[in-house]
């Protein structure tokens, strides 16, 4: 670390969290030579990050203290416009650009009218009314809820059979066991190809290149098999201006400025020889994308946020090569079962080996007396990152560094970023790397 404050060193930031998934990045900033002072609203995660920055009840009482007020999930846009509007510096959302990830269909409409390719999709509000649809239109889809039921990503399906049979089976199995928490659903015309997010931070004019190209491992299994997790981990590298950031980002940059969003966003595509087709919008911080990107970002975070919430431009570094990023849960992850988490998770210790505790990232995690013990109720723990000039010397780092942890029950994924040497190939074949 050099001796060069920077704009956001000793500055005074106020993180905002509703299950409390910033704490890694807060602590970070905190040991920049920053004052943090961080808010989590539920209830359940309340003890999330103790020990590792300090804490507050109620983050409406600290405003006027903050410099920089950073929130990290959707849902506070009607919150962040007031703010603004008191001309706080502020790293986040608003009304519409919290839309943009809770009603997919008018994302996608704002996509199109931007000119981004886009997916045929259709929203549904009534089963009976998709169950008609799909077996009057025969063909493969994915299935994703809308709102806030797309939090349980278990419910998003993708349909296998070329006659949408097996769509459904599933449609008609969700009205029957999730018709009260589904409000609204879309259907998506399924499209074969590599699954490939793209994502920048955005100063509320204009994007900090280099942009972020990362691969989400979103099953809880090895190739992909088992239940849709929040996520098992991520591969990612930084790249210029290139083909793929013109056609997406680059396009909605005017109209993300019009919204008014400032903070990191990400669109998450299918790309094949015909072109490039966006999936789903994340106008936020992703997880564990955060943490992996701690492992390639080389200027200072508080500089970063300070910049943003400002407006101003700034001069993003990053390293050359590489990064992955490995999750490590316990159960219940990834469902809710609170009598789970407290009889095999709630409370464990987390041992390490040896120090230094290089690319261990805490996510659910409070600190006792020194010792990091697991938090919250989800059972998502850590998040171990590698990078390297290549994809292979990355995975070798990031799982070096899992050896050094001991934690009962723990588990996860052996293959993140396996997919990369496929997935390179196509990508460079069909230009999205090049300029």
């Amino acid at each position: 670390m050099n001796g060069d404050k920077g704009n956001g060193a000793g500055k005074k930031f106020l993180f905002v969290s509703d299950i409390g998934c910033i704490g890694d990045l807060a602590h970070v900033v905190k040991t920049e030579g920053n004052q943090v002072r961080y808010c989590i609203l539920d209830r359940h995660e309340k003890n999330v990050s103790d020990g590792f920055v300090d804490k507050v009840d109620k983050w409406e009482d600290h405003v006027d203290w903050a410099d920089v007020i950073v929130f990290d999930d959707i849902g506070f846009g009607l919150v962040i416009e007031r703010l603004r509007r008191d001309g706080k510096a502020v790293v986040g959302g608003s009304l519409l650009a919290d839309k943009l990830e809770f009603d997919r269909d008018w994302a996608q409409e704002e996509l199109k009218n931007c000119g981004v390719n886009t997916l045929p999709c259709w929203d549904f509000s009534s089963f009976d009314e998709a169950l008609k649809f799909v077996k009057q239109n025969t063909g493969r889809y994915v299935v994703k809820p809308n709102g806030k039921a797309q939090d349980e990503k278990v419910l998003s399906f993708v349909g296998q059979e070329e006659d949408g049979l097996d769509v459904i089976n599933m449609l008609e199995r969700y009205k029957a066991g999730w018709g009260s928490k589904i409000k609204s659903f879309q259907l998506q015309k399924y499209v074969s190809g590599v699954e490939v997010a793209i994502g920048a931070f955005f100063n509320g004019n204009e994007f900090y290149l280099p942009a972020c190209i990362n691969f989400e491992h979103k099953r809880m299994f090895n190739e992909e098999i088992g239940p849709t997790t929040g996520e098992m981990g991520t591969s990612m590298l930084w790249t210029g201006s290139n083909r793929f950031y013109q056609e997406t980002l680059k396009k909605f940059e005017k109209r993300l400025a019009e919204i008014g969003f400032i903070g990191y966003f990400d669109i998450n595509c299918i790309v094949n020889s015909r072109g490039i087709y966006p999936l789903e919008i994340t106008p936020r911080f992703g997880y564990p994308t955060i943490n992996i990107q701690m492992e390639g970002v080389t200027s200072r975070w508080g500089d970063l946020l300070h910049a943003m919430a400002n407006k101003q431009p700034f001069q993003l570094k990053t390293s050359k090569g590489y990064q992955i990023g490995v999750v490590i849960a316990v159960p219940p992850y990834p469902y809710d079962d609170p009598d789970v988490f407290e009889k095999f998770s709630d409370d464990a210790s987390i041992i390490f080996k040896k120090q230094p505790l290089s690319g261990i990232h805490h996510c659910d995690v409070r600190l006792v007396d020194g010792d990091w013990r697991i938090a919250g109720s989800s059972g998502y723990v850590l998040v171990v990152t590698g990078s390297g000039p290549t994809m292979v010397d990355a995975q070798r780092e990031a799982y070096t560094r899992i050896k050094n942890i001991i934690l009962p029950n723990m588990f996860y994924r052996t293959d993140i970023g396996s997919r990369w040497s496929r997935d390179s190939d196509l990508l460079q074949t069909w230009g999205l790397l090049s300029g």
